[in-house]
């Protein structure tokens, strides 16, 4: 029995040489595309902040408060979805971005900083009015829960640290 050792084309080394890999690279186990990924993302983290604003205001006694606060349950509950999907769309887009020019990674921190400025800041304004100081667990605590979830799901497939480092080291 002959045994034939797999080779790359390229090198002539066999492929399972040692070869040290770059610390930012995009998986390529999977094929990447923004408009995909950020589409799901952003359905993920819109459900997941929806059942949490339903489960606020059930716990509080107030079944679909903040729904009707913001617009009604169906006018909400679109414009909510459209947002984080067109959210996570840009998301996914900078991070791929960041997989080819490392230093757009800053964009993701920056982008993440402001956004949660302004629901700190949307927040405040809606707790004075009809939602109260619960405001701050509906509507900031839902952001910050979306926020959490967005980073699970962009890091399980995505190294933004070794994007991180990478950056740091350009500039």
């Amino acid at each position: 029995m002959t045994h034939v050792n797999a080779t790359d084309d390229l090198t002539r080394r066999p492929r399972d040489a040692a070869e040290p890999q770059p610390l930012a690279t995009i998986s390529q186990t999977h094929k990447h595309n923004s408009l995909r990924e950020g589409t799901v993302l952003g359905l993920v983290v819109a459900t997941c902040i929806w059942v949490w604003l339903a489960a606020v205001d059930a716990v509080a006694g107030e079944p679909f408060l903040t729904f009707t606060v913001l617009g009604g349950i169906a006018g909400f509950t679109v414009m909510h979805y459209l947002l984080n999907v067109a959210y996570g769309i840009a998301i996914m887009s900078i991070v791929h971005t960041a997989g080819r020019t490392p230093s757009a990674i800053f964009a993701v921190g920056f982008a993440f900083l402001m956004l949660e400025f302004a629901f700190a800041l949307v927040t405040a304004a809606f707790s004075s009015g009809r939602l109260g100081e619960l405001a701050w667990v509906r509507v900031f605590g839902g952001s910050v829960i979306g926020a959490v979830i967005a980073i699970f799901i962009v890091t399980r497939r995505h190294p933004l640290l070794a994007l991180l480092h990478q950056a740091e080291e350009e500039t």
